[in-house]
């Protein structure tokens, strides 16, 4: 059964999870310090992101069960901020800050929709694996 869990599409699947909860904790940063003088916009390079995590395999942590029948759990302790980048080319206000809410907020949404596909994706992956597995 670990083995159903470890398919490339699945990995995809939970790494680009990943990838857009870290996007979104980086864009709400963005909004929080929208009245910050001088402060500079960040944002995830999400597809060098995925590419990275797909790739790196030395930097992931394995959990080992107590119980014979527990299926080990694979965790991501890399790519935080080696992916995250500011923008300090542009000024939108006197301060020095660029963030426009406007655009910030957009770009949450869109993540958002991601990680909502992402999710469902994943639901329905592990829906086929529970009734392949009680038929």
């Amino acid at each position: 059964m670990a083995g159903w869990l470890d398919s490339p599409l699945f990995k995809l699947m939970e790494r680009g999870l990943d990838g857009t909860s870290l996007r979104q904790r980086v864009l709400a940063n963005n909004i929080a310090n929208n009245d910050t003088p001088d402060y500079k916009r960040s944002d995830l390079q999400f597809d060098a992101y995925l590419q990275a995590a797909l790739n790196d395999s030395e930097s992931t942590v394995t959990t080992v069960g107590t119980e014979p029948g527990h299926i080990p759990i694979t965790i991501n302790k890399h790519l935080t901020d080696n992916y995250v980048v500011q923008d300090n080319h542009t000024t939108y206000r006197n301060d020095g800050n660029n963030v426009d809410i406007d655009t910030e907020m957009t770009r949450m949404v869109e993540n958002q929709l991601q990680y909502n596909a992402l999710s469902s994706m994943i639901t329905q992956h592990l829906t086929l694996l529970k009734q392949a597995v009680s038929e």
